[in-house]
């Protein structure tokens, strides 16, 4: 009898769940279905078969052609249903409106997206409505410092700033390098975003000039060994205010790409742990360089892992999507969270996530990283004249259509021209260009190196 009853309990309870099952499906989703939902973007690109959107986070979005009939630059208010992803195909449109951007003196809500500048986007979007389309792409311009017209050329492009490398400091004293640095900051309408890679170790821009320090800055590796997130803590602070006093004010550092096989051709220039300790290393950078003037930046989005070099040739990622989640995304998570003010986008093809574009100028790389990582700061290529990229054509174009703040070059004239022609002709609108600058020049008040309030 007591087993009887034991039976007849378990079938009871499995009834029960059957029915909670129905009624959580047919009837709970019935009810889901029909809530209509909003996306307010702006229209940054339109072709043959797709239009691509771009929202107040800065996440790119295409939809087919013949769903809406819009030009590039207009505001877009679409109500729909169903649930919103990158390519919309899991969406129904139920209505859109079309309208203009007003220019009023509030920030436009396409822009607001309540991120880590915000406290300065008013003051950025005043001096955004100052400048002419020349100034606005000049400033995604961070370019490889030059050899010769170099005033000539910054009073002509307007750059958003500079990288260093080390035959820029070669040969010179602490003078001359802030005489360097300074010659062109003073001669910059706006002020300029100074970088330079100095790594520890292997990368070491400016420390490998004895003139300027007695030693040069130690890789994650060596400080690790030597005792552990502590010292990595007190060199992040040595190295900022080496930085800051010769004028520097960003370093392409750290590399938080989690390699552990000597083999792999970041493995030198990684931290050489776990994905764990990778984190923590991210957390620690980051929170050492607060206050002190030299924004360090996440290096390379999306994770590098066993990959070849990008200097000399594309390199194709075959990893699975779900490795990546697990074993990359975390240390740029962790950085994200305390308060990276940028990360840079490395140039490997990452097949499971976007087969048909290298990192740097893929939108969904872009949209993992603004979506999935909630990251409000400044994206940034890297070195576009690199051999994983120098061969397509108009990468300059292509990122700036994957949601990239600054793209680094060494060829900037046709990097320059490429964008310009771009917006003439209609293939960007300058309202995609507006957005990516309105967080250069915010992150630039945030920064302190604009200090207008106009």
């Amino acid at each position: 009898m007591m087993k009887k009853n034991m039976y007849l309990g378990i079938i009871l309870g499995i009834f029960l769940l059957v029915v909670m099952f129905i009624i959580y499906k047919y009837v709970n989703l019935d009810e889901d279905v029909g809530d209509i939902y909003h996306l307010e973007a702006v229209i940054v690109d339109i072709d043959n078969d797709d239009v691509t959107l771009m929202d107040s986070n800065d996440i790119i979005y295409t939809l087919e052609r013949d769903l809406i009939d819009g030009n590039v630059g207009d505001n877009i208010l679409i109500e729909y249903t169903g649930i919103l992803d990158s390519d919309m195909s899991m969406i129904e449109i139920v209505n859109y409106n079309l309208s203009e951007m007003v220019d009023t003196d509030e920030v436009p809500s396409i822009m607001d997206d309540n991120g880590l500048f915000s406290d300065y986007y008013v003051m950025a979007y005043n001096k955004l409505k100052e400048l002419t389309l020349d100034e606005k792409i000049g400033q995604m311009l961070l370019v490889r410092y030059p050899d010769e017209n170099i005033i000539n050329d910054l009073e002509k492009y307007k750059f958003g700033g500079y990288v260093f490398f080390e035959k820029d400091f070669s040969g010179k004293n602490k003078s001359q390098v802030k005489e360097m640095i300074n010659n062109v900051q003073n001669k910059s309408k706006i002020p300029l975003i100074t970088a330079v890679d100095e790594e520890g170790g292997k990368i070491v821009r400016v420390s490998s000039n004895p003139l300027l320090i007695d030693e040069k800055f130690k890789s994650s590796k060596e400080l690790f060994r030597f005792d552990g997130m502590d010292e990595i803590y007190n060199d992040t602070v040595n190295k900022s205010n080496f930085l800051f006093e010769l004028g520097l004010n960003v370093n392409l550092a750290p590399v938080v790409d989690v390699s552990m096989n000597s083999n792999d051709y970041m493995y030198e220039r990684s931290l050489g742990m776990d994905t764990r300790t990778t984190s923590l290393y991210a957390q620690t950078v980051i929170d050492a360089s607060m206050g002190l003037g030299v924004s360090y930046v996440l290096k390379h989005f999306p994770g590098y892992g066993n990959n070849s070099d990008t200097h000399i040739s594309n390199s194709i990622d075959n990893r699975s999507y779900e490795s990546i989640l697990e074993n990359d995304i975390p240390p740029f998570k962790t950085g994200i969270d305390m308060g990276a003010e940028a990360v840079l986008v490395g140039h490997n093809i990452v097949n499971s996530i976007d087969g048909s574009n290298p990192a740097s100028l893929s939108p969904k790389i872009h949209n993992l990283l603004r979506d999935d990582l909630n990251f409000t700061g400044v994206i940034i290529t890297d070195d576009l004249d690199m051999g994983a990229i120098s061969s397509i054509e108009d990468a300059s174009v292509k990122a700036v259509k994957a949601g990239n703040n600054l793209i680094i070059t060494t060829n900037y004239v046709d990097a320059f021209n490429s964008i310009k022609n771009a917006v003439n002709n209609g293939d960007i609108g300058e309202e995609m260009i507006d957005k990516l600058v309105f967080k250069v020049l915010s992150w630039k008040y945030y920064k302190g190196l604009m200090i207008d309030v106009k």
